[in-house]
């Protein structure tokens, strides 16, 4: 299950327990919508509370990256799993965005919201 929340720069992504190929596709249908009317938006990603994710949510993900790689600004994820950094890791070769991980939620938000400042 995912809550997603969004601003006119921001898209905001909580998992919550198995990240399923639905939950994805709203994710994407959610962030389409927002580069087409706002342009590169900036993503907050929360997987802390993630339990498990389906191999074709990580096969869509792939390939949402690789084709709309330059569509986010920056992205911050924020995790305490070592395994979900180094795919956020991986991550960054079909970006161009800044990507960031974080452990600590604050830290994330501020970060984006410093860059939002500047």
């Amino acid at each position: 299950m995912i809550a997603i929340d969004h601003s006119a720069s921001q898209v905001s992504v909580t998992v919550l327990g198995e990240f399923t190929l639905a939950d994805f596709k709203e994710f994407e249908e959610l962030v389409l919508y927002k580069i087409q009317f706002d342009g590169p938006v900036d993503l907050y990603f929360d997987v802390r509370e993630m339990a498990a994710f389906t191999v074709d949510v990580a096969w869509a993900e792939i390939q949402f990256s690789r084709q709309h790689g330059g569509d986010f600004r920056r992205i911050a994820v924020v995790t305490v799993s070592q395994w979900v950094a180094w795919s956020a890791w991986l991550e960054q070769l079909f970006v161009s965005a800044v990507l960031r991980v974080f452990a600590d939620d604050s830290e994330a938000r501020a970060w984006l919201a410093a860059e939002d400042e500047a």
